[in-house]
């Protein structure tokens, strides 16, 4: 049963000065597990240009499985998938892509291996650095990773920068205190949406988010529960993370 709609988030666009309006997704998939028709439904709803992935197939034909989701929603594979340890990076033909790179996290033993999906990418006139991510369940490793994180975005060498992923760790905890006092938390900045990202039948915590430096202007962020074409059923069945949506306009530059 679809609820309420939500008041309209800004298409993408290209503005007269270069800049470009984006929407970007952040969706733990669950390694593509539950339902995909209504995991395809709820990305192709939300008309994105990038879609920041976590927990994207890493094992047999993950490769054809990556691909399929990509086809199913109209996208195209841009980065990582099991050669990132779960991080998948998918964009619209929008997007006209520099150059990618996976980055595979020191591994901490006894723990899963962890690691960032990562390009550069250019809309329009507007030049931006993208890292797709899933920290650690474990604290202090988590906190380490955030700070790679941080690190990785400055070395990108692009005026502007998205990290979006599932963080483990609601706002008030180390590494995401980390991440937001250098970044952007979309959803703190412009709220749009429903805030709860976990768990999909009962939504009482955010642990998935998307970040952005200063000079991205967010125009709104949040779980699309509402949104046209998005389902409370097509939420439940695709996996056990809601997914983040925003529209970012990014400077023209660089």
């Amino acid at each position: 049963m679809a609820i309420s709609m939500l008041p309209d988030l800004p298409k993408s666009r290209t503005e007269p000065d270069g800049s470009a309006v984006i929407r970007v997704l952040s969706y733990n998939i669950r390694s593509m597990r539950d339902d995909e028709e209504a995991l395809a439904r709820v990305i192709r709803a939300c008309e994105p240009d990038l879609v920041f992935v976590q927990e994207a197939p890493r094992f047999f034909r993950w490769r054809k499985h990556a691909a399929r989701l990509a086809a199913t929603t109209d996208l195209v594979m841009l980065s990582g998938g099991a050669t990132a340890a779960g991080p998948l990076l998918l964009c619209s033909l929008r997007a006209t892509v520099e150059r990618t790179e996976d980055v595979l996290l020191p591994l901490t033993r006894g723990l899963h291996r962890r690691g960032f999906a990562t390009a550069v990418v250019r809309f329009a006139g507007a030049r931006l650095g993208v890292v797709s991510c899933h920290l650690s369940l474990q604290q202090d490793e988590r906190y380490d990773q955030a700070g790679m994180l941080l690190d990785r975005l400055a070395g990108m060498g692009t005026p502007h920068a998205v990290a979006a992923g599932d963080i483990n760790e609601r706002p008030g905890g180390r590494s995401f205190a980390r991440l937001a006092g250098a970044l952007q938390d979309c959803w703190a900045v412009r709220p749009w949406g429903d805030e709860h990202t976990s768990t999909p039948a009962d939504p009482h915590q955010r642990i998935d988010a998307v970040f952005a430096t200063r000079g991205v202007e967010v125009l709104g962020c949040g779980v699309p529960r509402g949104l046209r074409g998005v389902t409370d059923a097509d939420l439940c069945l695709a996996s056990d993370h809601l997914p983040v949506l925003a529209a970012l306009r990014v400077p023209a530059g660089g």
